[in-house]
Parts: structure tokens; C-alpha cells; sequence
């Protein structure tokens, strides 16, 4: 009786686990807010900042600010349709992914309307009109190019999902590297050396030219450049299939002349900051962005250690779980088969798909096909738990067959029950034997979590690709990055490794071949002295 009353209780216990990762968290959108997607990292499209200056808007959940065109049309719209701009900065393929999801009403991020994205959301009238050129290094082998044709034999790329990437077959004889992110990577690549130069649309280029002297815009004369569509060089705002925001917006887009449109960029780009050669560039980005660093490092760390802890209890969990005796019962004999198979799933699931991709089917595919609309800080917290989970179940399987069978039966033959001897005999060596690789997780935890920027989650390398994409400084920022990665792995290495070392017991006692601790002569000598 005491056996199955265990082994429904840890049964309890671990489903009760389970409920508690997915909270229905599901709330109605306010009506009164007009949400936008945007990168917030694509100037001058739009960028982000840390103060409200020059009539920035702030980003939802974050201390820093959105400025740039984008920005700019989207006040005006929210104005016309009385509501509050609400700024949802999202990575670049999370943003038809959260507009179909609901997460946001609308994508203002520099996107033209191209036939395979009207495929899946609808589009309004165009917003902004330009055309492409080449971004490469100023005093470079391409910097004098007058057209495409001069580009022969040179490394370029574009931004990933955009057709920016597909007219770079029209360059005779190109190398065309593989298509980046975003344009924080293209940049980094570019100054680099990695690549000689990359596709993008005018506007981004200028910026790109006045923040950093090393870049320089390559534009072509007409019928020497880029041959594109209409659709291809427009960029339109992304709604919903069948919205009714499409007209609204259309109406309002209708009372913006192109000279206004015109007008507004031209200020954006006077907005943009250039270079400061005079200032040590990493005492300077820690100086103006070392709060959004201690943000995102105490995000990153959050999620590691909630995630390893919470994983580790769910590992656990199941390893017991897997411990108890077999039910006597069909009924229970059933439901054991059927758990044990949930868990099996489960793991090879988890353990057989990156974490990025898991990202995105339970913060952005819940929301799609069950209307379940989860915080993303809460959908990172499951993300990294549940995967964590899935690799300690193993790593605590290991750690249970590591202690000895004689055990269990020593146990079992001084009258323990099966919740004694796991809680008084085995645990506590399991808990011993799996720490180092326990650790381990947390730090892989730490560097894994930056993946979770793909929804949006402001852990530290999302922070990093925000300031780097508006300082145009990449290795400077992500030198910086890179240390602040070290200090936090390196610190909970050090503290893990004390306390095995604690776990371990003092040094002048050893073991011997009856089991009986007896110390050392020179620990007893010492001591009678």
C-alpha cells in the first residue's frame, strides 16, 4: 500500500509540474492599441535608442526607446485611428510569425510586398518607395564601382527572406554567400573583410555610411544597376489576412504626400549618430549601454538558473518515477505504460530539436492554433526548463544506475520502504553524482538562451544586436558581450565547483574497504597537540 500510495504521489507532483509550465496565460488585446512589429534594428527604417529624444517611442517591456521612419509613420497612423502606439520589437522572422499569431496588429519594419509574403498577410498601399544598392568598404576593390559588372568575383550577400538575396544573381560571375539575419551580421561580416559587400536599399546604406567611415554606398547608374519590379522596391505595412486595419491604414497612408515621406526621411537620417573617433569606442559603449548589458545579463541568468533548477526537478521527477515497482493492477499497469510512454516522447522530442526551433512553436505556434497567448518572459522560462528538463531525465537515469544495486537491497533488507530508501539512501548520491554535469547544463544554459531572441526575449546577445545595429561599432560591442558572457559562466564554474567540494566533505578523512571514515595520523596527531 505504501509502494503505490509513493508512486502516486510522485505521479501528483510531476503532472502538477507540467500544468504549471503552461499556464494559460491568455488575455483579450486591448483595443484601444495599435501594436507594431519592427526589428527596431534597421536604420533608417527604424532603430532604438535610449531616451525619448526627437520623439521616440518606448519599446514595450524594455527601458529603450524606437526612433526612425517606421516609427515616425506609425505615430501618424496610431494619431488617425486613436489609439496608443504600442512598439513590439521582434526579430525579422518572428514578425509574420507574430502578426498571423496575434501577438501584434500590424508590421512596420521596411518590408516590401512581395508575392510570397502575400501569400500569408495582406499588404496596404506603399509607404516609402526606393531602390537598391551595394554597401561595401570605403578604399576597398569594389569602392569605385560604377556597375554590377564591376562586381565580379566579389563576396556578396543579402538579408535572409527578403529579395534583396535574389537579385544578387544578376551580378556576372558573383560569389553569393550565404544570406545573414540581419544587418548587424552583414555589418559585422562587411568590416570584417568576410564579404565584400551586401545588398540593401538606399536609405539603410546612407545611414550605414555616415555611422561608420569605413562603409561606403555604391549607387548605379540607370540600367547598370539592380533590374527589379515595382512590388520589389516598395515598402508596405503587413496586416492580417482580411483585416479591416488594411483599409483604415490605406485611408490615412492616402493623406501622405511624397514629399512628406520624403521630408521625414531626410530627418531621420540627420537623426542618425556618427562616429566619435575621439572616445575609446568600448568605454563609450559601456558608458551609454550599460544598463541595457545588465539588463540582459540578469534576463540571461533568470532564465539559466530557473530553467536548470526547474529542469533538474523535472528530471529527477521522472527518473524516480521510473524507479517504482511495477503496479499490480491493469489499470494501473496501463497508466504506467502510458506515462512512461509520455516521458519517452517527450525526451527524444526535446532532445532531437534546437531550442530556437521549440522557441517558436510554443510562443508563436500556440498563440496560431490554440488562441493561447503566453508572455514571452513566461514562454522562455518553459522553453528552457522543458529542454533542460528532457536532457537531465538522462543525466539523473545515469546518476541512479551509478549507485550501487547493493544498495537498494541493503535497504530493502533493513525494512525501508521505497520513498525511504530513494529519499535517505539514494538521492542524496544521486544529487552528488549528477552535479558536475548539472553544472554543465547552467552553462550551457547561459550561452543557449541567446536564441531565444527569436521571440523577442531581451536576454543579453538580443540587447547586443540592438546596440550594435545602432552604434555600428560590432566588434567593439560584442568584445564587450563577450567578456560579460565569461565573467558570468566562469563565476558559477567557480561556485559549483566549491560546492562539490562541500558536498565532498573535509580532506583528512578517507575511506576505507569496511566503509568506516578513519582519520588520517597526521590530522589525529595534529589534533591531540
Amino acid at each position: 500500500m505504501t509502494k503505490q500510495l509513493t508512486k502516486w504521489t510522485f505521479t501528483a507532483l510531476l503532472l502538477t509540474l507540467f500544468c504549471t509550465l503552461f499556464p494559460s496565460l491568455t488575455h483579450a488585446a486591448n483595443q484601444e492599441e495599435f501594436r507594431i512589429g519592427m526589428e527596431a534594428a534597421y536604420a533608417p527604417f527604424n532603430w532604438t535608442q535610449q531616451t525619448d529624444e526627437n520623439g521616440a517611442v518606448q519599446i514595450q517591456g524594455s527601458k529603450e526607446y524606437a526612433g526612425g521612419y517606421d516609427v515616425e509613420i506609425a505615430k501618424i497612423i496610431a494619431k488617425k485611428l486613436n489609439k496608443k502606439l504600442v512598439i513590439i520589437k521582434t526579430e525579422w522572422d518572428g514578425l509574420a510569425p507574430a502578426l498571423t499569431s496575434g501577438k501584434i496588429d500590424a508590421i512596420i519594419a521596411g518590408m516590401s510586398p512581395t508575392p510570397e509574403r502575400q501569400k500569408t498577410i495582406d499588404f496596404t498601399d506603399v509607404y516609402y518607395k526606393s531602390h537598391l544598392v551595394i554597401l561595401t568598404k570605403k578604399g576597398g576593390d569594389y569602392a569605385e564601382a560604377t556597375s554590377l559588372a564591376d562586381f565580379k568575383h566579389a563576396k556578396i550577400t543579402a538579408q535572409l527572406n527578403t529579395f534583396h538575396y535574389s537579385v544578387i544573381d544578376q551580378i556576372p560571375e558573383v560569389a553569393k554567400e550565404t544570406p545573414m539575419d540581419n544587418f548587424s551580421a552583414m555589418r559585422v561580416a562587411l568590416e570584417s573583410g568576410v564579404i565584400d559587400g551586401y545588398v540593401t536599399e538606399k536609405p539603410e546604406a546612407l545611414t550605414a555610411e555616415k555611422a561608420n567611415s569605413h562603409f561606403k554606398m555604391v549607387e548605379f547608374a540607370k540600367n547598370k544597376g539592380f533590374k527589379t519590379s515595382p512590388d520589389d522596391t516598395a515598402i508596405a505595412i503587413g496586416v492580417k489576412k482580411g483585416s479591416p486595419l488594411r483599409q483604415e491604414i490605406n485611408q490615412i497612408l492616402g493623406t501622405i504626400s511624397d514629399d512628406t515621406q520624403d521630408q521625414i526621411m531626410t530627418t531621420t537620417i540627420d537623426r542618425q549618430p556618427e562616429e566619435n573617433k575621439k572616445e575609446i569606442w568600448v568605454l563609450k559603449i559601456l558608458k551609454e549601454n550599460g544598463g541595457m548589458f545588465l539588463r540582459g545579463a540578469g534576463m540571461t541568468l533568470l532564465l539559466s538558473l530557473v530553467g536548470t533548477v526547474v529542469g533538474t526537478m523535472i528530471g529527477m521527477g521522472i527518473g524516480v518515477f521510473r524507479t517504482l515497482p511495477t503496479p499490480t493492477t491493469a489499470f494501473k499497469k496501463a497508466l504506467n505504460k502510458l506515462l512512461n510512454g509520455f516521458f519517452t516522447v517527450y525526451i527524444e522530442i526535446f532532445r532531437s530539436t534546437p531550442m530556437i526551433v521549440q522557441a517558436m512553436v510554443i510562443y508563436y505556434g500556440s498563440a496560431q492554433a490554440f488562441g493561447i497567448d503566453i508572455n514571452r518572459t513566461v514562454a522562455a522560462l518553459v522553453i528552457v526548463s522543458i529542454n533542460t528538463g528532457a536532457y537531465m531525465t538522462e543525466i539523473v537515469r545515469g546518476g541512479i544506475f551509478a549507485v550501487e544495486k547493493g544498495q537498494f537491497e541493503a535497504a530493502e533488507a533493513l525494512g525501508m520502504t521505497h520513498r525511504q530508501t530513494m529519499t535517505s539512501v539514494i538521492i542524496p548520491q544521486v544529487v552528488r553524482n549528477i552535479l558536475p554535469a548539472t553544472g554543465n547544463e547552467f552553462v550551457i544554459n547561459i550561452k543557449d538562451t541567446s536564441v531565444l531572441n527569436v521571440i523577442a526575449v531581451s536576454e543579453l546577445f538580443f540587447q547586443a544586436k540592438t546596440v550594435a545595429g545602432s552604434n555600428f561599432r560590432f566588434f567593439d560591442t560584442f568584445f564587450v558581450v563577450c567578456v560579460i558572457y565569461f565573467v558570468m559562466t566562469f563565476t558559477v564554474t567557480q561556485l559549483l565547483r566549491r560546492l562539490e567540494k562541500k558536498m565532498d566533505g573535509p580532506d583528512n578523512y578517507i575511506p576505507y574497504g569496511n566503509q568506516m571514515q578513519v582519520q588520517k595520523p597526521e590530522a589525529s596527531a595534529k589534533k591531540e597537540g
